[in-house]
């Protein structure tokens, strides 16, 4: 069983930088989607970041410029490099991933427990 596990979330002031990661307990061996999303105190869901097995990348506009994401293939770790941080950026991100089972609509989906990321103006 697939599971995910975040690291990284904490507190900084306004301009500062977080990096994220998101380990995969298992190897994967069909194609998948990573990504980061996040969830602000009465605000809905939100995706912030993706990449593909591929590496094709692809932000949210609000984050385009500031944030990277990025794998490592060998740790099976998916990190998000957070910089210039705005005490907009406050929610708590989860890591997805979309595991791929024959086709791009037929696939199963993973969630982590999240982690918590503050700026402080």
């Amino acid at each position: 069983q697939v599971q995910l596990v975040e690291s990284g979330g904490g507190l900084v002031q306004t301009g500062g930088s977080l990096r994220l990661s998101c380990r995969v307990s298992e190897r994967l061996f069909s194609d998948y989607t990573m990504g980061w999303y996040r969830q602000a105190p009465g605000k809905e869901r939100e995706l912030v970041a993706t990449i593909t097995r591929a590496g094709v990348k692809n932000y949210a506009h609000s984050v385009k410029g500031r944030f990277d994401i990025s794998r490592n293939n060998i740790g099976n770790t998916v990190s998000l490099q957070m910089n210039s941080l705005k005490p907009e950026d406050t929610a708590v991100f989860y890591c997805n991933l979309k595991l791929y089972i024959s086709t791009s609509t037929n696939f199963a989906e993973f969630w982590g427990q999240g982690t918590h990321v503050a700026v402080s103006s």
